[in-house]
Formats: structure tokens, sequence, C-alpha cells
């Protein structure tokens, strides 16, 4: 924290990404003005969070009796409209940092998420860090009177600017710690000097604050009808108490999400929400949030959780590590009893309290998302499309949670060859054949290319339902989820298929080993002649039996990286071991019938090639030799 005290006037220019910003907030975002007051509500909100912290370690800056409270004052004469907080404040550097710069990141997050629709994209300030610009859709200058906790009366700052690109700071003095953000209205926003107005503004968006919000006092009206002068007496416009600190039968559905807004500044209501107070060896209560859409950043590993943790209601950190990473997208509260208010992030990674409080908060999102699942049908296929990929990352972060995880996935299958992934693991078991042990899946970059994957053939013919996994994440997910309801997950694309025992039918009879050990017998010199020419690029050539349609596929062993995980690993820059593909031939097709009579090695030669290459493509992969691809199948297209 800065202490120098500065004594002339500075001017300084905005940065670039602050110029765009409130570029856009003078002349484009107009449909939704009054997000103004929600956003600078929320910062006051927040500064009064940061005192009560830093007054933890230095009681001084929050002396007894004093009380942390918001004003909002409207002045009809000098059309000004003044918020003021008695918070942390900021230095003469905080304020730059602060007021005259944003994160690169966040700043493009918000320009690349705008839709060119006033209203939606109005109510995204705030998510991105945004909000106090948002003063400029209202205001055609703002003036910033600002003094930080720990600093002397006259070591306040004054920041100004009209949002035309530049701003000035000037030493200034001030009573109070705290900031007052004063907004010199425009001629067509003087309504925002209207009390009743002010007063709505607050209890729509701003009525769950903890902080009371003090207003001066509505004017009386006298026995005429007349409107008396105002005393400049303050009142309470706001319900002034945290939100689960209250009862249950006290709280309503719209204030809960009324909550939930200004907590994440999502626009959008959320799909779900959980409150819980906790009472006995361990005490706290849990306010617990499903969004419906997901931030720009929540494939962000990095990324914290949204939760904020209070200690006996005084706030202490954002972001707490409370749940883990699969779980990011939660929002919410929780307020402990047995911490210590001196706790720091190092302290929670290894409380035993922490522990208990973050095996019951992940036990509590589970079972509420659980409960969606089967009481809300529509909004879960809503929740699983903004978060399931990130959901399937738990299955290798969480084992003591691992089969309620499981029953919570949803994937797209040869069922109903439906993209939408509406299957789950319970569903896949309850239709599957007689005889049949295993939950079979292929894997693959798009749904189109799983749906017609050659390794399905044999899998439409006999009727046995395939899981289509098209997500990056699901190779991790079936490498971490061996079985479900005692089936073993099994990639139809790796290792030996053995159907054989699967009864479809009373026509469907175990296959006849003498004539598979005839074809075996017949095909004997192809396949080994087939080696030869492929060389090292196949670990082995052999009959199969899982194609009906294609003449040759390409699989890996059962202990074996499967193609398409060895593709996506080489995508994210990850050296990877030569690791040759097994090929197998259908002895039924034509064109493998054609090998038995190729007495030409050049011809044979030409053959399994393109028999490989196709096979290779088929499942997605890159040629080798494209060109010597093309070349071969035109010879053979000339003829």
């Amino acid at each position: 924290m800065s202490t120098k005290t500065k004594t002339k006037k500075e001017t300084h220019g905005f940065q670039t990404e602050v110029k765009q910003l409130l570029q856009l907030m003078i002349h484009s975002l107009y449909s939704n003005q009054e997000i103004f007051l929600r956003e600078l509500i929320s910062n006051a909100s927040d500064a009064a969070d940061k005192l009560r912290f830093l007054a933890i370690a230095n009681p001084e800056f929050l002396p007894a009796g004093q009380e942390l409270k918001i004003e909002i004052v409207p002045d009809k004469k000098a059309k000004t409209l003044t918020i003021k907080d008695f918070g942390v404040g900021m230095s003469h550097d905080e304020v730059i940092e602060n007021l005259g710069t944003i994160a690169k990141s966040g700043t493009k997050a918000f320009m690349e998420s705008l839709t060119g629709d006033q209203s939606k994209d109005s109510k995204l300030i705030g998510q991105f860090g945004v909000g106090f610009y948002s003063a400029f859709m209202v205001a055609d200058k703002v003036t910033v009177l600002t003094r930080r906790a720990g600093l002397a009366e006259d070591q306040a700052v004054r920041w100004e600017s009209e949002g035309q690109g530049e701003y000035t700071i000037e030493p200034a003095t001030k009573a109070e710690v705290g900031t007052e953000v004063t907004l010199h209205l425009k001629k067509d926003t003087e309504s925002f000097l209207d009390t009743w107005k002010v007063r709505n503004i607050i209890t729509k968006y701003s009525d769950h604050i903890a902080l009371p919000i003090y207003m001066p006092k509505a004017p009386e009206i006298d026995d005429k009808g007349k409107e008396q002068p105002s005393t400049g007496e303050l009142e309470v416009v706001n319900k002034a108490k945290a939100l689960w600190t209250r009862a249950k039968s006290e709280i309503t559905d719209e204030d809960y999400k009324g909550f939930y807004k200004d907590i994440s500044h999502d626009y959008q209501e959320p799909l779900a929400w959980s409150h819980n107070k906790v009472e006995g060896k361990t005490e706290y209560t849990s306010l617990l949030y499903l969004p419906q859409q997901a931030p720009f950043d929540l494939f962000d590993r990095e990324r914290k959780s949204g939760l904020k943790l209070y200690i006996q209601r005084v706030f202490i950190m954002d972001n707490a590590d409370m749940l883990p990473a699969y779980l990011r997208f939660v929002k919410g509260v929780i307020d402990s009893s047995d911490l210590p208010l001196n706790v720091s992030r190092e302290i929670l990674q290894s409380s035993a309290v922490v522990d208990k409080i973050k095996t019951a908060t992940v036990k509590k999102v589970l079972d509420m998302i659980e409960k969606m699942a089967e009481k809300q049908p529509e909004n879960y296929a809503k929740f699983w499309k903004a978060f399931g990929q990130v959901l399937k990352e738990g299955v290798g972060e969480d084992a003591a949670n691992r089969e309620q995880l499981a029953k919570l996935y949803r994937f797209a299958s040869t069922h109903d060859d439906q993209a939408e992934p509406a299957v789950s693991l319970t569903d896949y078991v309850s239709r599957m054949k007689t005889g049949q042990k295993h939950i079979y899946y292929v894997t693959a970059e798009s749904f189109t290319a799983a749906k017609n994957s050659p390794h399905l053939e044999i899998f439409r013919k006999k009727g046995i339902e395939v899981l289509l996994l098209t997500d990056r994440v699901d190779e991790w997910l079936v490498s971490n989820l061996n079985e479900f309801d005692g089936k073993s997950l099994q990639s139809v694309a790796k290792g030996d298929l053995k159907l054989d025992e699967i009864k479809t039918s009373d026509a469907d009879k175990k296959e006849d080993t003498e004539q598979k050990a005839k074809t075996e017998k017949e095909f004997e010199s192809v396949l080994k002649h087939a080696k030869e020419v492929l060389g090292d690029k196949v670990k082995q050539v052999r009959l199969t039996d899982r194609l009906t349609d294609s003449p040759a596929c390409v699989v890996s062993d059962d202990a074996g990286m499967s193609m398409h995980l060895q593709r996506l690993m080489m995508s994210a820059g990850q050296k990877m071991p030569t690791m040759a593909p097994i090929l197998e031939l259908n002895p039924e097709h034509s064109m493998v019938r054609t090998l038995q009579e190729t007495q030409d090695d050049s011809v044979f030669s030409d053959w399994m090639y393109l028999l490989l290459d196709q096979a290779l493509l088929a499942e997605g992969g890159q040629l080798e030799d494209p060109a010597g691809f093309v070349k071969r199948m035109n010879r053979y297209l000339k003829k």
C-alpha cells in the first residue's frame, strides 16, 4: 500500500481496454441503465467486507461502535447521485490500478460475449469486473473521493473523469475512511434522482446486501396532499441482514434468486439452490447455487470455485478453496462458526474442520444435482449442456463419490442415434442383452464420426447398444471409470471382441467354431503376406468379427492407448511413442476375398495399403503418406 502524499493534480489516460468499455457504456448500452446502481452498491459492500477482514489484524481500522453502511443521496438541485460507503477505501496507487485499468483477459471476454442485443449485453456488466464503468451509462461525469484505511485525513484522493479517454487525480481531505462516488447525471437520466425510483431499484437488485443501505426519509405529505420539505434524516431501505442467516420459512424464492444474482453478477436465474444449516460438533451454514450458463473461463483449471467464505458472518475471502475443481461452477456462501477469524488459505488446506465442511458440501452439491436430474429433467438437460464436461472430471478426482457421479453422467448412444446426450449408465444397463457383460462405448472427435464408426457394424446387427463418446474429457473418464453396477466398460475399438456369448434372439446362435477355424485356415497365407507387406506399420493383421459392411478396421490392444486418445495427446503437444495399430480384415467382404486371388505382389501391396489407409481415415486418423494414398486410389479408379 502506497502512503506517499501527492501534492499536484495529475492527468492520466485510460488503458486502451477501458476506453473501449467506456464507449460501449456511453453510446451502446441503454436498455437496462438501472444496473449501474446494483454494481456500485456491490462494490461498496465489497469494500466493507475487506475492511472487516483487515480489522481482524488491525482493530484500529474499525473502532468499536463504528457502523459499516452504505448511504445513497440524490441531490435534485445539483443533479447528482452519491453512493457513499465506509469501507476500506483506496490509496493514490490503488485508485489508478482499480479505476484506470482493467484485467485484459476479462475485457476481452466481455467484448467477445456481446451479442448486439442491448438488453442482454447490459446484463453482462459485472461478470467481468467492469461494473464501475457502468456509471457512465447515466453520468457525463463521475467524481470519486476516497481515503484508504490506515491513511491520514489529508491523504485522501479525488478521481474525476468525463469518460472521454482520460481522468484526473488530485490530493484531497476526507474525514472518514471509505469511498464516495458522485454521479453527475445526464439530462435524460435525471429520473434517477427520484427517491422512490432509487428505492425500487435497491429492492429489486440489492435488498439482500448484508449492510444497511440508508437513504433520505421519504417526504411526508400534509393533510392537503402537499409534499413537505425533506428533513435530511436517513433511514434504512433494505433488509440489511445476510440472507443465509435467516430462517428458510422467511425466505421466498425471489429472495434466493435475487441473492444469487447479487453474488454472481449473473442476469439469469439459478437452476437450483440448497440452503443448509448444520449444527453439532461442526457448525456452519451453506447456501449453494447451480447456475444456468457457464462462465467464460470455466475450462481454466486454475479457476477457483465461486464460494465466498464467512466466519461468524465476517467476510474472509472470495473463491475459497472449499470445493474440488470439478465443481468450480458452483456459486454461494459458507459461513462457519468453528474457524478462527484470522484463517488463511494455508490453514484451510490443513484444517480438520474445513475437511469436514468440504466433504459435506460436496455431498450437498451432488445431492442437489441428483435431485434435479430426477425431478426436473428439462433443467438437468440445460445443466448438463453447460457443465457436463466439467462434472466428468470428477470421476478421476473424487473416488469417494465416483458411484454417485457416474449416475449423473449423460451420453449419446446408438439407442436413438440422437446427438443430445440423454442416456444414463442406469438406462444403458436396463437395456443390456441377456448374457451381456460389458457396457460398450466408442470414442471419436464428433458425433457423426462416432455414429458412423465401422466398429459399430456388428453391434448394430446384433442390436447391442453402444455409447457414443465425443467430449475430449471422455478418454479421461473411461480410463478412471472401470465399471458401473457390476458391468465393466469396454471400448468397441480395443481388444478382441467376444460377442458370441450374447443371444439377441433364438436365431442368433453361437458361431460354429469349426467354420471359424476353417476361415482362419483359409486366410492364413493372406494374413502372413499382409504383415510382411505392411511391416512395422501394424502390430498384427488378423480376421475380425466386428465388421459387416466395411472391409477393414484398425483397433488397439486391450491394455493399449486408444488411437483417439493418442491423437488428443498429440494435439495437446505431447510427444507420443509410435504405437502401431492392429489391422483387422473382414473375411466376408469382396475386397478382402480378392486378396486371396491376387498373384501380383505389387497389386497385393497396393491393396493392403489402401485397406490400411481407409481404416485409418474411418477411425479419424491422419495418413502418413496422403499423396501415396491418392496415387494408389487413382490407379484403381482408372481400372
